[in-house]
């Protein structure tokens, strides 16, 4: 998917959309669009398939998410919302999206559900109480939130619904983390991916409290070299034989002379479908990093970035995985992993069992 020229509200780029399969079958791809000023919208689309059935285009069907509330507006003209992801969550019976609101606040996770893909309720923003290890994330500007789309229990036990994030904490975007000594000392307490859990109760006696979470487990830091400065979620996990398929992304590079070199890539986790906490298998090296003209050349040179993806099964391939992802955060392009029978045992992993 390429901007319109034609549409004010593509001008400046189209990227890391939301993935949803609808009550009809059909795909539906939910686009950041990015008008003049970085000011974002989510969109909604058809994707189109060939005969083959992959994927070779889109129609556009209008607009899913207008920023209108206050969490979702920094003034006129400002703010926006950003980087949507979609998921089925089967124990409600909804679609959820989880998207950054780029509003006074800064980035914050905020939520919508609907029952149709077409019809959006908002939420609110994610409240997150009692603070984990002393960290207090409604202190903190947070992103990249992503939802399973099954029940799980939390680290105490009780039935509860999970949802991976980020929190941006100070000196811990790529940029602050690139001037860093090389190799770094990380804070494996803040600069991570963290998991928090939403009372399954509450969330199914009213949905609006699925925007509660309380109870905090950190779930994976960088380790390897291609994800030096940040790492964070990227596709919503899926449901496989292997467990959860998840892909995520991860930022290496420098700064030299004022200038940053950086390069988002992806990666692939398999989390444990009992207990998620638990990473069964992390690729050692990306899967998805940038090679092509429109991934290297961009608004954002030198960028891939998942934040969709679509278990075939519609044409019975359980082990082919389509992923819908940000070229240079101005594309939107798709890719294809077929998944290995089985996968190396161990991970390359900093578990923690810090939880609360």
């Amino acid at each position: 998917m390429e901007p319109d020229p034609s549409s004010a509200l593509e001008v400046e780029g189209v990227c890391n959309p939301g993935v949803a399969r609808g009550i009809d079958g059909e795909l539906y791809l939910f686009p950041r669009l990015v008008a003049r000023d970085n000011y974002s919208r989510i969109g909604i689309a058809r994707v189109r398939f060939n005969a083959d059935g992959d994927p070779i285009g889109v129609e556009r069907l209008g607009i899913a998410l207008e920023p209108s509330a206050p969490y979702e507006r920094a003034g006129p003209g400002q703010g926006g919302c950003e980087d949507p992801r979609v998921s089925y969550l089967a124990p409600l019976g909804r679609y959820v999206m989880s998207y950054t609101a780029l509003g006074s606040e800064s980035p914050r996770i905020a939520l919508a559900t609907s029952d149709d893909l077409f019809r959006w309720e908002r939420l609110g923003l994610v409240w997150f109480e009692d603070p984990a290890l002393g960290v207090d994330f409604n202190a903190v500007n947070d992103k990249d939130a992503v939802f399973f789309p099954q029940a799980t229990v939390d680290a105490h036990g009780r039935p509860a619904l999970a949802l991976v994030h980020r929190p941006l904490f100070p000196r811990s975007m790529p940029g602050d983390a690139a001037t860093a000594p090389v190799p770094r000392t990380l804070d494996l307490d803040r600069e991570s991916m963290w998991l928090s859990y939403c009372s399954l109760k509450a969330a199914t006696c009213n949905r609006h409290l699925l925007c509660h979470f309380t109870t905090h487990c950190r779930l994976a830091s960088p380790v390897s070299p291609w994800e030096r400065l940040k790492i964070g979620a990227g596709t919503p996990p899926v449901a496989t034989e292997h467990g959860y398929v998840m892909l995520y992304h991860g930022v290496a590079g420098d700064v030299v002379d004022d200038v940053r070199t950086m390069t988002y890539a992806g990666g692939l986790m398999v989390l444990d479908k009992k207990d998620p906490r638990v990473i069964r298998y992390r690729s050692p090296e990306p899967v998805l990093e940038p090679q092509q003209p429109e991934e290297l050349k961009g608004t954002v040179d030198r960028v891939v970035f998942p934040t969709g993806a679509d278990l075939r099964t519609d044409l019975g391939l359980r082990h082919r995985l389509d992923v819908y992802y940000g070229m240079a955060d101005q594309r939107i392009g798709a890719a294809c992993i077929d998944l290995p029978r089985s996968f190396p045992v161990g991970a390359p992993a900093d578990r923690s069992d810090h939880c609360i």
